[in-house]
């Protein structure tokens, strides 16, 4: 308890120390972990895998473009934007990508194991073609700029806010949103699975008809854990284009799904604190690796010799998802866990 406390009150007053360059990694981190928690759901807790969870962070990115931007020209595209109010296009991109979802859960309620990492898969190629091809709502290939976001009477861009001596730009003001966005994530994710809907959900991963058995609605659980884990993922894309302030549809491509994946299995399948654990690692190692190129060995800025921060990264987080398979199956959770586990 005394833990969680101290943990929160350091992240709460990091603002006010870190450079510009660390809170943006700390948002990244933040914004990753969110939408961890929702893979997690789907793919720790419910036994699916899924294969498409960029797609619904796609989604989530620029359902928020479109919603809270402004119709203009762009980098050559006539752009579509409907000018809401930016608080409300956030909470309206969240429920979009939960209706990406619905649309797809159908297909999630019936297929399992391979054949639905397969069907999930097949959305990101779907994605990626329109993000390139949709002009007027994407910006294609040079994607678009992201309308800052305004809440209380606060834009949360760079012009400055001064808070006990301290400016406070975009960065600064953000973190405080990201950081209520994943403990509020954190806590319900906590509750549905330590609840009912959670022992329904393991049960449907450890047995699927031993559950039906038992009179859980196995399809009706799967269904709802995707579209679950589809806002989670549109949440996470939210805060992700509001951090960089640009889409861009190369980014939401595999590889930011096999990521996820990445998070999950490092930091710990089933929970809430092994997605935290596994996006903080994941997401922050290669910006570690990129900042302090010039002083690490073998590690050099790309285009210089040596390996570049981004495939040392992935070197590094494909070992561990080895070691994490054959000598920590609980993942790094784990190490936490049982050292608070009693001797017999």
């Amino acid at each position: 308890m005394y833990l969680w406390i101290a943990g929160t009150v350091l992240l709460i007053a990091l603002p006010f120390y870190l450079d510009r360059f660390w809170l943006q990694a700390g948002l990244f981190a933040m914004a990753a972990a969110i939408g961890a928690i929702g893979i997690n759901l789907l793919t720790g807790a419910t036994g699916q895998l899924s294969m498409g969870h960029a797609f619904f962070l796609a989604v989530g990115a620029y359902s928020y473009c479109v919603l809270a931007g402004e119709s203009g020209v762009e980098n050559g595209h006539r752009l579509t934007g409907l000018g809401l109010p930016t608080w409300l296009s956030a909470v309206l991109a969240v429920l979009v990508a939960g209706a990406a979802g619905g649309l797809f859960s159908p297909i999630a309620g019936r297929l399992r194991g391979a054949y639905l990492g397969i069907a999930t898969l097949a959305l990101i190629f779907i994605g990626q073609h329109v993000l390139f091809n949709a002009g007027d709502l994407t910006g294609g290939f040079n994607g678009r700029a992201v309308p800052p976001l305004s809440l209380f009477g606060i834009d949360f861009d760079d012009s400055e806010t001064v808070i006990a001596a301290v400016p406070f730009q975009s960065a600064e003001k953000l973190w405080y949103v990201a950081l209520l966005a994943l403990i509020g994530c954190g806590l319900f994710a906590r509750g549905v699975l330590r609840g009912r809907p959670g022992r329904a959900m393991n049960a449907i991963r450890d047995h699927r008809i031993a559950a039906g058995v038992m009179g859980v609605p196995v399809a009706r659980y799967r269904a709802g854990v995707f579209i679950l884990s589809s806002m989670y993922a549109g949440l996470a894309g939210v805060l992700i284009a509001l951090v960089f302030q640009r889409t861009v549809p190369e980014y939401f491509g595999v590889i930011l799904s096999l990521e996820f994946l990445a998070m999950i299995v490092i930091g710990g399948l089933g929970t809430v604190a092994g997605a935290v654990v596994g996006a903080v690692f994941v997401s922050l190692l290669p910006q570690i690796l990129t900042h302090y190129s010039d002083t690490l060995p073998l590690v050099s800025a790309p285009g210089t010799g040596g390996v570049a921060p981004g495939e040392a990264s992935r070197y590094l987080y494909g070992a561990a998802i080895v070691a994490v398979v054959l000598f920590l199956p609980g993942g790094l959770t784990r190490l936490i866990t049982s050292r608070k586990t009693p001797r017999e």
